[in-house]
């Protein structure tokens, strides 16, 4: 059975290897473009920093050199029920250095589209095991991002040699480069 985190609230993740869903919704208004929103994974040490640009997981980077983090690609639209975006994740490759994964959704173009997530509905992010599906946790977030552009929906951190998930659902405006400013 699945674990329903709240905001702020951690849950170790026991099996090394799993996906990352995510998923969203648009709201019927319209603001004459269609929605573009794209999934990202930040591969960081101790220093809270990117190990490397190939340690930055993304619609152009779908893969890690090791492995250990693939994206299977950039859904454009977000049309549908279900998982938008996904990321595989096999913890058991991934550098030792690693100390912490940041899973953030940017909308592409935002300023130029004039849109937010607040035109942005059903945000969810979920862990599940890649071989039965079976959910292990989720966390929906709920906040109204009136003016953000850009949301850490989660990290997946490392301590005394326990990965563990926390529920972020921190925004910010701005795009993915303000994400590369912060962790490069």
């Amino acid at each position: 059975m699945a674990i329903n985190l709240q905001k702020g609230q951690r849950e170790v993740i026991a099996a090394p290897k799993f996906a990352i869903g995510l998923g969203w919704d648009t709201n019927n208004a319209s603001t004459g473009s269609g929605f573009d929103l794209d999934a990202s994974v930040f591969i960081l040490g101790e220093n809270k920093k990117l190990l490397s640009d190939e340690h930055f997981v993304f619609y152009n980077n779908l893969k890690t050199v090791d492995g250990s983090v693939e994206h299977t690609g950039d859904n454009l639209t977000g049309d549908g029920d279900g998982d938008d975006e996904t990321i595989n994740v096999d913890l058991s490759k991934i550098d030792a250095r690693a100390t912490e994964l940041c899973v953030v959704v940017t909308i592409h173009d935002a300023e130029k589209r004039k849109q937010n997530f607040g035109q942005v509905r059903n945000s969810f992010v979920r862990i599940y095991n890649v071989d039965t599906n079976a959910e292990i946790l989720k966390y929906e977030l709920e906040e109204d991002f009136s003016i953000e552009t850009a949301v850490e929906f989660g990290r997946i951190y490392k301590r005394n040699n326990e990965w563990k998930f926390e529920a972020v659902g921190v925004g910010m405006q701005g795009g993915l480069q303000e994400y590369l400013n912060r962790y490069n």
